[in-house]
């Protein structure tokens, strides 16, 4: 396959405020305003898309982190379409060597005095089986890094891995007795056999599933589904994240935002990182 480098434009403000003030190297942001927490509920949807992939989220506060992959002569490769497709932006380079490097500089954490688990969403855009195997492999340098499954139990670590687009990785990680990475699954998935220890994340778009985009109040109807169907994932021990929410700044996406948090939505969908770090934070206030 032929790559062609072509740098996408920053898809909001707020990145590209943080492109022009940031300085290279490891995001510290969380330490350099003492009294500020990791933000629970920010997803950066897309995060590659940023002028500084992972780092930009990490100086915003993210908790979880977007990353599309291709295999590609046996590589990884970042990028949301394949004209985008870059040799020198692998998934090692852009999140795996950054996060190994940040985990050991805060003695086992991706926040300093932060004990919480961070996400690395991977979201598979060629064929799922062997995209999975040969992902499987990459990460197993950097086992301590993740949470695993073994024989059954899973035991906890910094970063949990999530395996989220073609549907073909499934079966492969199903059959497997010891794993690095888990299953994203869907609302299809709510009710069914599949435990949380195989998906521990349940994401669906919203656009197909709610009618409601934040203009006006939401049906009550659709408030209840909402609010039912985190009270199902989280009874089993799982997350939920809907993608396409409203994303432009101003009252419809903060309308929508709101009342995901009012339903105990684990994971707030965006690419504005900046916005998204103000709405949470003057939710705390």
């Amino acid at each position: 396959m032929a790559l062609v480098t072509r740098r996408r434009a920053l898809t909001t403000l707020g990145a590209a405020v943080t492109a022009a003030v940031a300085a290279p190297g490891l995001a510290h942001a969380a330490d350099a305003a003492p009294g500020t927490r990791p933000l629970a509920q920010a997803h950066a949807h897309n995060d590659y898309e940023h002028a500084r992939p992972l780092l930009d989220a990490l100086d915003h506060r993210f908790t979880s982190v977007e990353a599309d992959i291709f295999l590609v002569g046996g590589q990884l490769l970042v990028a949301h379409d394949p004209a985008d497709l870059d040799p020198s932006r692998t998934l090692e380079s852009l999140y795996l060597e950054p996060l190994a490097a940040r985990v050991r500089a805060h003695h086992g954490s991706v926040y300093r005095r932060w004990h919480g688990q961070f996400q690395l969403l991977i979201d598979i855009k060629t064929e799922g089986a062997s995209t999975y195997r040969e992902l499987d492999r990459h990460l197993r340098p950097y086992r301590h890094l993740f949470t695993t499954y073994a024989h059954g139990k899973v035991r906890r670590s910094a970063i949990t891995a999530v395996i989220s687009g073609d549907r073909a990785a499934r079966p492969v990680m199903e059959a497997q007795p010891v794993r690095r990475a888990f299953y994203d699954g869907r609302l299809a998935d709510l009710g069914s056999a599949t435990p949380a220890s195989f998906a521990p994340l349940i994401s669906d778009n919203w656009s197909l599933n709610f009618t409601w985009s934040g203009v006006g109040p939401i049906p009550p109807a659709e408030r209840a589904k909402l609010r039912g169907i985190v009270s199902a994932a989280h009874e089993r021990g799982q997350r939920v994240r809907f993608w396409a929410t409203p994303d432009l700044p101003g009252p419809a996406r903060d309308a929508v935002w709101t009342e995901l948090l009012d339903a105990g939505v684990d994971h707030l969908n965006t690419d504005d990182l900046a916005g998204l770090q103000t709405f949470l934070d003057a939710r705390r206030r």
